[in-house]
């Protein structure tokens, strides 16, 4: 059976957008290396380093379904219905888009976080299932829904933006230790939620 796990790119402060919402350089990484990581979606091709490259194979060759956010779904306009991860998108509304069956017929429109994760875990067929907002991703914690926390951390202080994580409803969450991979412009960690 899958695991449901997080991933996002974070500023070393904990920010992982500017207060307009667009990453500035977290992103950076993606282009930093040389060995290309061909993505679902033919507009995106990532060129990061050798160990990126493993680490990003990694978190999206076991991935069957993702579940965003509103926000974020909005920002990137629904990835034009192809996310690069090539996965369907579980989005967590209380409404979709009035033009939603046209534009993104790979995309489910959901209302709530946990019942966007039993429809990505259903979409997902036994795969993983990623979730890429911060709010979700929050939610997602302070349910005991999340078995992995994945974070590309990189180098550059925001000093202020939207933060990755917030107050936790259930007080501290201790991951256990992380899996880190040092690449160009990132660290790629992996934190397994302790239970």
């Amino acid at each position: 059976m899958g695991k449901v796990l997080t991933h996002m790119t974070m500023s070393l402060d904990g920010y992982i957008a500017q207060p307009d919402d667009l990453p500035a350089e977290l992103f950076d990484w993606y282009g930093a290396g040389d060995v290309s990581v061909p993505s679902a979606n033919d507009d995106v091709t990532f060129q990061v380093d050798e160990a990126g490259a493993e680490m990003l194979q990694a978190l999206t060759g076991g991935v069957g379904a993702l579940v965003a956010g509103r926000r974020l779904f909005d920002v990137a306009d629904g990835w034009g219905d192809s996310h690069p991860a090539g996965s369907p998108v579980v989005v967590v509304t209380h409404g979709p888009p009035p033009d939603a069956a046209e534009r993104w017929p790979r995309t489910t429109f959901v209302d709530g976080v946990e019942p966007a994760i039993t429809t990505a875990k259903e979409i997902a067929g036994g795969k993983d299932v990623t979730l890429m907002s911060a709010n979700v991703i929050q939610q997602a914690l302070d349910l005991g829904l999340v078995d992995e926390l994945c974070v590309s951390l990189v180098p550059v202080l925001f000093g202020e933006g939207i933060p990755h994580f917030g107050a936790l409803a259930g007080g501290h969450l201790l991951p256990d230790d992380p899996v880190g991979v040092p690449g160009r412009r990132a660290v790629l960690l992996r934190h397994p939620v302790r239970r």
